[in-house]
């Protein structure tokens, strides 16, 4: 579905994402429990997460895909300077908050709205959680990390008061070291989430079936 007109803008050369399309999967939102917004990864795309979304089987969540212009939500490693990835890294996380906006206009506030991203969605997902703590419903980075080069400032306030959020990254990933999954744990445990943190010994760059069951507990577990 294309975004409602309140979440849609030319492109600009500063607003890379601007305009993008995003694509729903789910029941009416007056018949829905929950919202959860979908980051797909680099070179992916909206279908994959919906793909995601149907493999959860559930009936009462109405799931978002936002697509990144290009399928690629910033050109550059997660781990290089943040002004390597600008203005794509301001523009997604813009993006992503604009959905999440647009879902309160339609009756869900954060604490009914889920965020789960991959890889370069887990990190964009993880990052705009961070640098806007709140009570959601649930946040889960799957192959992901906080974004910025080893020894940024996690300079985040606000409190996540409480939001489950899940981690879930192999041990020998080759693009998400897991010193980065282990800090973005600790980030999340300073901001009052309750992380549940998984490694998953030799499983490569990919989503597992225990990360699946995880992630529909989780959202099973929201109120």
């Amino acid at each position: 579905m294309r975004p409602p007109e309140s979440m849609t803008s030319p492109a600009k050369p500063d607003d890379p994402h601007a305009g993008q399309s995003v694509l729903r999967f789910g029941p009416d939102p007056e018949r829905a429990r929950l919202a959860a917004v979908l980051a797909h990864g680099r070179g992916g795309s909206a279908q994959d997460m919906l793909a995601l979304a149907r493999d959860l089987r559930t009936t009462d969540v109405l799931y978002l895909a936002p697509q990144a212009a290009g399928n690629t939500w910033y050109p550059s490693s997660f781990l290089a300077p943040i002004e390597d990835n600008q203005p794509w890294l301001s523009s997604a996380l813009r993006f992503l908050a604009r959905v999440i906006g647009e879902l309160g206009r339609r009756g869900f506030p954060p604490h009914r709205v889920a965020l789960i991203g991959f890889s370069q969605g887990a990190c964009l997902t993880l990052e705009l959680a961070a640098r806007n703590a709140r009570r959601y419903a649930a946040v889960a980075g799957l192959s992901g990390g906080v974004i910025g080069p080893p020894g940024t400032p996690r300079e985040y306030s606000g409190s996540m008061e409480k939001t489950p959020l899940f981690l879930g990254c192999s041990d020998v990933d080759p693009h998400i070291p897991l010193a980065r999954v282990r800090e973005t744990g600790d980030v999340f445990k300073r901001l009052g989430a309750i992380v549940d943190e998984r490694i998953y010994p030799g499983l490569g760059h990919t989503v597992n079936r225990d990360e699946i069951d995880a992630l529909r507990e989780l959202l099973a577990a929201a109120d």
